[in-house]
């Protein structure tokens, strides 16, 4: 019987000494004698299938075909079953063959690339890394092993976080792999390509105490200082880059000195291995670990065909029956390899049901340039032996990334600390300029400033500068649990300060120019209508709208923090890590949106204000006294509002420059308010004592308050004396022509009859009565005979004795003062 090999010429020295063993053997196949012929497809597909093909079509015909590597053994095994043909491996480790319906008739004694996985795995674990790199040449069966092994380490909770793959030139994978700062390496690549990629690790510098590689087990133990013309680096080079690279390698040796069924120790039979190559070296020769695999593929073989006989001969068949198209024989022979189980060289054969050998894990690192065994695990049994002689080129096994340190940026506390004073000493001026307003409440100056507004700028102004305290606190100060409350005082205390703030101002200002910026024929109306409650419900609207937005804003979108991120900075110190600066802010999903909102609204009132402002700098009144300070006030206000908003918003990633803007633009509005609009009142009634004669003034009049009203009253009544005695004077001098008429009327009486004697006496008599036009009034006075019952007695009694030419005139007595008397 014979059997096709259509690759590995590297194991036929141990095939051949298989199988001369057996056929040596008379319990084995008495009545057979099996005949290996064998070809070297040097792992090439297409010269593989010219090879089986010449196998199937020449004589004798094959009982069983036996390739080498994964992609030979892929067509081989797929094609095999057309013919009825067992496909026994030596050395295929892809996991696409443990596939039953693709791969009906496949065993192998290399174990599933797939069981390196478990071994990885646990290695991962042990070193405490999660988070990996992948590398690979892209071929099915190392795609296979990396999609198993994707799976297992999700599974484990491990990350690969980078997987790079390459067919022919590995450069620029390489590169990735340091772009994206791979730490931990799986590379599944054939020897030739291992090379290259160590290559062009040497050139990334992707070594050292910072990586670990782990690579397949069966390379040639100096695969990395053989000369290669496709890479152009030195074996210095390469011996440089491979240190303390670690290899996972099914065990193809039993460790233990235990003869199998070839009656030989693993040792044994290396010996008879040696002299079969006639003194080669090892290390040189290809396939020399795959070995005692083949060696114990065709002793599995044997002891299955010698399984089959009592079958077959029970069904009247024997061996030699075989035929392509003989599915019975083929199915007892297929049985008889998936209930093997004996002890081999390379340890215990037994297939799974996939075909697959099961096996344990080798595991070795390249210590000064040779391999070290460090432990073997038995994926069975999860078993992981260790030998603790593992070396590291730093103090231990690496990270698996670089470590990033999360560094908060704080605010400077000696900042906060000199803002927090400065806000402290304004709470304080505030809290003066409160009480001084309510304590001269009754003062006539203070009472014309509007004292109710002034008094809610003020709080304003103290609440406002109460933010600047949450306004600095961070995480330094608080837990993280406690930041987002910090948050809300911060921008409940500002807003609300605002608007009772700059919303009292602003409502002076607004109805100053309401009404005394009007036409002149209405200014009377209008001033009699300035009441007190229309100030108020202004200040509420502005008040409610602020509150309005602000709960609006806090309920759909509330505040919470986030995390700004910065660019990593690298310590002085040469350690594996990294600096990771954040800042914490407060912010909410749509904060540029709310932030629009509320800026542009508050822009435009900032604005408006500055244009009542000046409408209303030369106006003049005493129902609000004190506009012209509000103004200078909403001018200081605004600019500082308006410059210190996106200048803010700007350096929103500069802690210390932010908070500085913020908080002294706070501590500057709201000093200048105060003192603008309440020292000058203070001055005023300390120099001039006016809270003295207000008060003594109260007395006099036994009224509490001293109102406009009043003031007119008292003047009205001084007025009302200057003209009374304006008036007695004039009397005194009607009085005084009285009596000249009087005399001179007399007088001319008495020489009226002696001069008319000597008269001629045709001429008429004279009158007897005076002449009217010498009894008329002064001018300015009325006639007598008219609106006598308008006049005071005194004047009744005597205005028909005014002389015609008495030179009394209108310029004696002021006629704008005259109906004031009458009133």
């Amino acid at each position: 019987m014979s059997g096709g090999w259509p690759g590995g010429q590297a194991c036929m020295p141990s095939a051949q000494m298989a199988l001369d063993l057996v056929n040596n053997r008379s319990d084995i196949l008495p009545d057979y004698e099996l005949e290996l012929i064998h070809y070297d497809s040097m792992c090439d597909p297409g010269e593989a299938t010219k090879l089986l093909y010449d196998l199937l079509y020449t004589e004798p015909i094959k009982i069983v075909l036996m390739p080498g590597c994964s992609g030979v053994s892929t067509l081989v095994a797929e094609a095999a079953r057309m013919w009825n043909l067992i496909v026994l491996s030596y050395g295929s480790s892809s996991p696409a063959l443990s596939n039953r319906q693709r791969f009906p008739t496949f065993f192998r004694t290399h174990p599933s690339a797939t069981l390196h996985n478990p071994t990885r795995v646990q290695l991962f674990k042990k070193w405490k890394w999660t988070r990996i790199a992948t590398i690979q040449q892209t071929t099915e069966v190392f795609t296979s092993t990396l999609d198993d092994l994707e799976q297992r380490v999700k599974e484990a909770g491990i990350e690969i976080s980078v997987r790079q793959s390459f067919l022919t030139d590995p450069a620029v994978a390489v590169k990735n792999l340091k772009r994206q700062d791979a730490r931990i390496i799986v590379g599944l690549f054939y020897e030739t390509e291992a090379r290259k990629v160590f290559c062009e690790v040497f050139k990334e510098k992707l070594y050292g105490k910072k990586h670990v590689w782990f690579l397949i087990g069966w390379y040639a133990d100096n695969w990395f200082k053989i000369k290669d013309p496709a890479i152009n680096c030195t074996v210095e080079n390469m011996t440089e880059a491979v240190e303390g690279h670690v290899t996972t390698e099914i065990v193809m040796l039993n460790p233990e000195t235990v003869r199998g069924v070839s009656n030989m120790t693993s040792q044994e039979f290396l010996a008879a291995l040696m002299s079969r190559l006639g003194g080669k070296n090892p290390e040189e020769t290809g396939g020399f670990q795959e070995a005692p695999l083949a060696y114990d593929a065709v002793w599995a073989l044997a002891l299955a065909l010698n399984k089959t006989v009592a079958p077959l001969k029970a069904k009247g068949r024997r061996l030699e029956d075989f035929n392509y198209n003989n599915h019975d024989i083929t199915s007892e022979i297929y049985r008889a390899l998936n209930t093997s189980s004996f002890e081999g060289v390379s340890g215990q054969v037994v297939f799974d049901a996939q075909g697959s050998r099961m096996a344990m894990t080798l595991i070795e690192q390249l210590q000064g340039g040779s391999y070290k065994k460090i432990g073997y695990y038995d994926s069975s049994q999860g078993n992981l032996s260790w030998f603790g002689n593992d070396v590291w080129i730093g103090a231990g096994p690496p990270a698996d990334r670089t470590v990033v340190i999360d560094e908060y940026r704080y605010l400077s506390q000696k900042l906060f600390a000199a803002v927090s004073v400065f806000a402290g000493l304004g709470i304080l001026l505030g809290i003066v300029c409160l009480t001084f307003n309510i304590y001269n409440g009754n003062v006539r100056y203070i009472q014309n400033s509007q004292p109710y507004l002034n008094n809610m700028t003020a709080v304003g102004c103290m609440m406002a500068l109460a933010a600047v305290f949450p306004l600095g606190i961070d995480g330094h100060h608080v837990q993280k649990s406690q930041f987002p409350v910090v948050c809300q005082f911060r921008l409940w205390l500002l807003g609300l300060g605002f608007s009772l703030a700059y919303g009292s101002m602003f409502t002076k200002i607004w109805w100053v120019h309401t009404l005394f910026t009007k036409k002149d024929e209405k200014k009377e109306k209008k001033k009699q209508h300035l009441e007190p409650w229309k100030l108020y419900a202004t200040v509420g609207v502005l008040l409610a709208i602020d509150f309005l937005s602000l709960m609006i804003w806090q309920i759909v979108d509330p505040l919470h923090i986030t995390k700004e991120k910065f660019t990593k900075e690298a310590p002085k110190e040469d350690l594996d890590v990294l600096i990771q600066p954040l800042l914490e802010h407060c912010s909410s999903k749509k904060m540029n949106t709310w932030l629009g909102v509320v800026y542009g609204y508050k822009g435009l009132l900032l604005l408006l204000g500055i244009f009542l402002a000046y409408e209303t700098k030369s106006v003049s009144t005493e129902k609000i006294n004190d506009h012209r300070a509000v103004g200078m006030a909403i001018y200081n206000v605004a600019v500082l509002c308006l410059i210190t908003a996106p200048v803010t918003m700007i350096l929103s990633s500069q802690q210390d420059a932010s908070f500085a803007f913020a908080s002294l633009a706070i501590v500057f509005s709201a000093y200048i308010t105060l003192v603008v609009l309440f020292v000058p009142k203070m001055r005023r009634l300390i120099t001039r004592g006016e809270w003295q004669s207000e008060q003594q003034d109260t007395l006099k009049t036994g009224s509490s308050t001293n109102n406009n009203d009043e003031e007119k009253s008292r003047q009205l009544e001084r007025e009302n004396r200057e003209l009374q005695k304006i008036i007695q004077e004039k009397e005194e001098r009607v009085s005084a022509l009285r009596n000249q008429l009087a005399e001179r009327q007399a007088l001319r009486n008495r020489r009226r009859p002696s001069t008319g004697q000597n008269q001629n006496h045709n001429a008429p008599p004279p009158s007897s009565q005076p002449d009217p036009k010498s009894l008329l009034p002064p001018p300015g006075y009325p006639n007598p005979t008219t609106d006598n019952h308008s006049l005071p007695p005194s004047f009744s009694n005597s205005s028909n004795l005014y002389p015609a030419d008495s030179k009394m005139s209108r310029n004696h007595c002021h006629n704008s003062q005259i109906p004031l008397l009458y009133k």
